[in-house]
């Protein structure tokens, strides 16, 4: 049986987007001793430079795969990218976007071949990218593609374990990508990971509908009854313990959420408001259906926080907590 020791995981942190709170939280969370071998992927010039700025005591140490032992506060494992351009905190520059992706890139390459066990990744600007010329809706979708695999977007965070049909897609579009395969597709992907990567024998997933009091017998929208209980029925016939559909609008009570593990909602912003609401700075975006672990904040890159030295990295530290009970969890099931 492999290891489940912590100090044997290695987790690559992308610094994300330059101009952001990225590397402010990179150097952050380098003051802390963690159970964990820790390899920041980024411009060590930029990481440097931040430190100096808030302030942060901070030893860049040249990545090498031979190196071992846990993270040690006060210094950083660094495998240099260089920046394309200078960076200026607070303003991105589109210039510096194919940077941000041959980070994510090398992260991903060095999961899918063993070298790290897991990836956590720094928030970007989705525009900024876009600005370049790149196509990119998000890291969930992005990584999807390098991977070659389905995803599904999960928010970790008070007490709730929340899951999306859709992701980064104006509301106008949603009801028409509620497909029965997309969602039968996402529902056993959810289900799948729930049991191993969170080690849940028997999911208790609820489902939100899609329209106001999920469609009201189909006075307000019939996307409930032509669409999502088909669906519902036949992976109930096939064993998955599913709930609903619910009106989104009650199933956040918080006397019914111990009764379940995990909300599969239709759209953006109706599952990650609620759950935001009740942790936010401490939640975790986990993408689910990877062949590789994938943690990261739940917030953007707060381009007015950089180089202030008021960024919170308590959203990333949880984020690489989860990364290593992932970690842990994946090796119990090998």
């Amino acid at each position: 049986m492999p290891s489940i020791n912590p100090a044997n995981t290695i987790l690559i942190l992308t610094a994300g987007e330059p101009a952001g709170v990225g590397p402010d939280l990179c150097v952050e969370i380098a003051q802390r001793d963690l159970p964990c071998k820790l390899v920041v992927i980024g411009d060590k010039n930029l990481l440097q430079d931040r430190a100096q700025i808030i302030q942060s005591p901070l030893k860049l140490i040249d990545y090498s795969s031979s190196t071992v032992g846990n993270h040690k506060s006060g210094s950083l494992q660094v495998l240099h990218v260089p920046l394309d351009k200078p960076s200026v905190p607070g303003k991105p520059d589109s210039g510096n976007s194919r940077y941000v992706i041959k980070t994510l890139e090398r992260a991903v390459e060095g999961c899918c071949n063993g070298e790290f066990d897991g990836v956590v990744t720094a928030p970007v600007h989705k525009g900024v990218i876009n600005d370049a010329g790149i196509t990119f809706t998000g890291h969930t979708e992005y990584l999807s593609q390098l991977t070659n695999s389905q995803a599904v977007m999960m928010l970790v965070g008070g007490n709730m374990r929340v899951t999306l049909a859709t992701t980064h897609l104006p509301l106008k579009d949603v009801a028409a990508t509620i497909t029965p395969i997309r969602l039968e597709q996402k529902l056993r992907l959810i289900n799948h990971d729930l049991i191993v990567r969170f080690l849940i024998s028997s999911p208790r997933i609820v489902v939100a509908g899609l329209n106001p009091h999920a469609g009201e017998s189909g006075h307000l929208g019939c996307e409930e009854i032509e669409t999502i209980i088909p669906v519902l029925e036949k992976l109930r016939a096939e064993g998955m313990n599913l709930i609903g559909p619910l009106p989104a609008d009650t199933l956040f009570n918080p006397l019914y959420l111990e009764n379940y593990d995990c909300i599969f909602t239709m759209y953006h912003d109706q599952g990650l408001p609620v759950m935001k609401h009740a942790s936010f700075g401490k939640g975790v975006n986990v993408t689910l259906g990877l062949p590789i672990i994938r943690t990261s904040v739940d917030h953007g890159t707060a381009l007015d926080l950089a180089a202030t030295g008021q960024a919170d990295s308590g959203s990333l530290l949880a984020a690489i907590k989860m990364a290593i009970t992932l970690v842990k969890n994946r090796n119990l099931t090998l």
